[in-house]
C-alpha cells in the first residue's frame, strides 16, 4: 500500500475512533439523563427548601426557580410581588435507585409549615405557600396517599393546607439565588433563624431533630405496627378481681364511669403514656392529652388504633361511641366529635381504666418503641 493510501487510512480509522467515543459519551449523557427524577416543591423560601433538600442522601441537585405563573421567564421582583400568579420553587434531581419520591417528599415536609397556605414564616403572600407540582399521575397518588397518612398521624398541630398542583413549567431563578446558602453563609444563617423555620421545626419534631433524625414514614409505621415484643391477654375473671380495684373492676367490667373531677388522671400534666389497667396494651401518650374542661382525661387520638375498638353503645337515650381495648376488652369511655382542630375527636376516658407510665419508665416497661412520641 502507498504512503499517502495509509496515511488515509490512519485518518480514517481515527475519525471512526472518535466518532465512536463521542456517541458512547452523548449515549452514557443519555443514559444518566434517564436514571434521574425530578420533584418539584414549594416549600416557602427557596434558599432554605435547597438548603435543605440538598442534605438527603440520593438527591443529586437543587435548583432554586419559579412555577404555577403565566408571565412568561419571570424575575424574582415580579414573583416576589404576588403578582404573577408564581409560587417559588424548587427542582429536585434525584437518583430513583437511592432515594424514593415518598423520601423526597418526607424531607420536604419535615423542614417546611405545610399547614399555613398564606405564606410560610416571615415570608407572607401566595408566592410563599406550600404545594407539590406533581409531573405525572403517580407522584400525584404517592402525594395524595403520603399527606393523608400525614394527616392521620396529627404530628402537625393544625391540618396540611399543601396544594397538589399539575406542572407545567419551571423557570430558574436568577444565578445569585442558587445555592446562596453556600455563597452567603452569614446572610443566610441570620434570614434563617429570624424566620422562625427552625424555631417552628423544633416544635414539631424535636429540638434534636438534626441529630437524631426521625422521618415521618418511621412515625406513621410505627403508630401502625403492633408492638412485636408483647402480646397481651385477658386474664381470667378470678384474676382481674384480684388485681383491680372495686372502681376499676367496675369501669372496666362493668361498663361504669367514674364521677368528674374525682379520679387519677383527669389533670395529669407529666409525659407518659395510658396503658390498659388490666393487660398492659399501649392506649393514650400525653403527647395527645388535652384539657377538655369535662373532669375526665381527654386526648385527641390513641397512641396505636391498633389496640383500641369502638363500638354503638345504646345505654343512654341517645347513642354513643363506646370505646374498649381489642384484647382486654375493657371498658375505656367513649369518643365524641368536639375534640380540637388536629383530629376533630375527643377521647373521653376513665382514669380508673388505664395505668399511667410515666416517660421516664416506659423503656423499662417495654415501651420503648413510643419514645419517639416525645421527640415531636
Amino acid at each position: 500500500m502507498k504512503t499517502g493510501s495509509k496515511l488515509v487510512a490512519r485518518l480514517a480509522a481515527l475519525l471512526l475512533l472518535a466518532t465512536s467515543i463521542f456517541s458512547y459519551a452523548d449515549n452514557a449523557s443519555e443514559t444518566k439523563a434517564a436514571t434521574t427524577e425530578i420533584a418539584t416543591l414549594a416549600g416557602g423560601c427557596f434558599w432554605c427548601t435547597e438548603s435543605d433538600l440538598e442534605k438527603l442522601n440520593g438527591v443529586i441537585d437543587v435548583i432554586s426557580g419559579y412555577s404555577g405563573g403565566q408571565l412568561e421567564n419571570p424575575s424574582y421582583d415580579q414573583v416576589s410581588s404576588g403578582k404573577t400568579g408564581h409560587i417559588e420553587v424548587i427542582n429536585v434531581i434525584y437518583d430513583p435507585a437511592v432515594v424514593s419520591y415518598e423520601q423526597v417528599l418526607d424531607q420536604f415536609f419535615r423542614h417546611i409549615d405545610p399547614t399555613d397556605d398564606k405564606g410560610s414564616f416571615v415570608d407572607r403572600g401566595p408566592q410563599y405557600r406550600p404545594a407539590i407540582f406533581f409531573r405525572s399521575e403517580e407522584q400525584k397518588l404517592v402525594a395524595q396517599t403520603f399527606m393523608e397518612e400525614i394527616e392521620a398521624l396529627g404530628v402537625f398541630k393544625k391540618p396540611l393546607k399543601t396544594e397538589l398542583i399539575p406542572f407545567n413549567k419551571f423557570w430558574p431563578a436568577e444565578d445569585y439565588h442558587q445555592d446562596y446558602y453556600k455563597r452567603n453563609k452569614v446572610r443566610y444563617t441570620y434570614y434563617r433563624y429570624a424566620s422562625g423555620r427552625d424555631k417552628y421545626l423544633d416544635g414539631i419534631f424535636g429540638s434534636d431533630r438534626k441529630e437524631n433524625p426521625v422521618t415521618l414514614r418511621e412515625m406513621i409505621d410505627a403508630r401502625s405496627t403492633p408492638s412485636t415484643e408483647k402480646t397481651y391477654t385477658k386474664p381470667s375473671d378470678e384474676v382481674i378481681r384480684k388485681q383491680l380495684t372495686e372502681q376499676q373492676y367496675y369501669v372496666t367490667q362493668e361498663d361504669g364511669t367514674e364521677k368528674a373531677f374525682q379520679n387519677e388522671y383527669w389533670d395529669n400534666k407529666a409525659e407518659g403514656i395510658y396503658v390498659d389497667i388490666v393487660t398492659g396494651e399501649p392506649l393514650f401518650s400525653s403527647t395527645d392529652k388535652y384539657k377538655s374542661g369535662t373532669g375526665w382525661p381527654s386526648f385527641s387520638q390513641p397512641i396505636n388504633d391498633t389496640f383500641v375498638t369502638e363500638q354503638t353503645d345504646f345505654k343512654l337515650i341517645f347513642p354513643r361511641t363506646e370505646v374498649r381495648s381489642k384484647y382486654g376488652d375493657s371498658h375505656l369511655g367513649h369518643v365524641f366529635d368536639d375534640g380540637p382542630e388536629s383530629t376533630g375527636l375527643r377521647y373521653c376516658m376513665n382514669s380508673a381504666a388505664m395505668r399511667f407510665v410515666p416517660k421516664a419508665d416506659m423503656a423499662k416497661e417495654g415501651y420503648g418503641e413510643y419514645l419517639y412520641l416525645f421527640d415531636q
